[in-house]
């Protein structure tokens, strides 16, 4: 699979999310684990990984930077600022035009990095008039401190907004065979500005693994565990692995993992699509970047379109308290 595009940079269509390694599911792995980890990843031909200020409350930038300065050369960076944390460690929503220059300040320090090649507003900030925001990320790219820049989680009409004001090089959406909300307007809108739409999630939370995920051994703190995400617990959880099920055998058909097939389905949406899947295990990594070599017929991606067709998945993308991330509302979560 050739490159694709991403604002000025050309990336291979499958990056890596780097939440997994400090945080969400299952427990953080260490320093040394991180550094194989990540340059197992550059290894493999990884050339696109994604962070966040918020990811291990600035661990994962932190690690980035102690692991693979040396090969800086070698990937395109990502983080993302406004979704924060304060003192005592509890999330925060800030995108005041002051807060982004100073938690750009802050990673760049994390990462010990002069630049950050894309850089994103983690969430909207219902405080903050969009343009304000916009424009101080424009004052970034002006200082050079960051190359570009990307929404996470907005609507197509604050896309539009947003690009009105200073080029949009990615939107990040939650987009995977459970999750296709992007398909609503977020697609279209990426298409039409030429902007890049960075799937992550794309093995639906776990739902699309190897070997079957089983909700009952979730790690202590994992957000799954927390139903945070409805979809992969009981009682949606065993209907949506009976459309698992059908996955499964297409997968098998054409000689792939399941994680390959529900990676390689979004990357067939469209050449303005990447995917990071997340994982902090080897064998993880390896296969996530085999989905590159997965080439779907168009046959094939509409039946996988109509097995999950939204209105069969069952349960809500977020709890309650998960959606209030990704709307308008102000919102605190406990430390995970």
């Amino acid at each position: 699979m050739q490159k694709r595009s991403l604002g000025p940079f050309s990336i291979n269509p499958v990056g890596l999310g780097c939440m997994n390694i400090m945080h969400a599911y299952n427990e953080p792995i260490s320093e040394a684990d991180s550094d194989k980890l990540l340059n197992q990843a550059l290894d493999l031909g990884y050339d696109f990984l994604d962070t966040a200020t918020l990811y291990g409350f600035g661990e994962s930038e932190r690690r980035i930077g102690k692991f693979l300065k040396h090969r800086r050369d070698e990937f395109v960076l990502a983080s993302k600022c406004v979704l924060g944390f304060n003192d005592d460690r509890q999330r925060t929503l800030d995108g005041r035009p002051e807060s982004i220059i100073t938690a750009c300040e802050a990673s760049l320090k994390r990462l010990d990095m002069e630049v950050i090649d894309l850089y994103y507003m983690h969430r909207p900030d219902p405080k903050v008039p969009l343009e304000d925001s916009i424009g101080a990320l424009a004052t970034l790219v002006e200082q050079g401190k960051i190359r570009t820049i990307g929404l996470s989680e907005f609507s197509a009409p604050m896309l539009r907004q947003a690009a009105a004001i200073h080029p949009i090089a990615a939107m990040q959406s939650e987009y995977s065979l459970i999750a296709r909300n992007p398909e609503i307007a977020v697609m279209d809108a990426c298409k039409e500005l030429g902007t890049t739409l960075v799937a992550f999630s794309p093995v639906g939370r776990g739902l699309f693994s190897q070997t079957p995920l089983d909700p009952s051994n979730y790690w202590e703190k994992d957000m799954r565990k927390a139903n945070f995400f409805p979809r992969v617990n009981d009682p949606h959880f065993s209907e949506n692995m009976k459309l698992v099920a059908e996955a499964r055998e297409i997968a098998d058909f054409f000689g792939c993992s399941l994680p390959q097939l529900a990676i390689a389905w979004g990357l067939a949406k469209g050449e303005h699509v990447v995917s990071i899947p997340g994982t902090k295990d080897m064998a993880h990594l390896e296969d996530n970047w085999g989905a590159m070599h997965v080439s779907l017929t168009a046959d094939t991606v509409a039946r996988l379109d109509e097995i999950f067709a939204p209105e069969k998945i069952s349960g809500a993308r977020y709890s309650e308290m998960g959606q209030k991330s990704v709307t308008t509302e102000m919102y605190e979560f406990e430390e995970v």
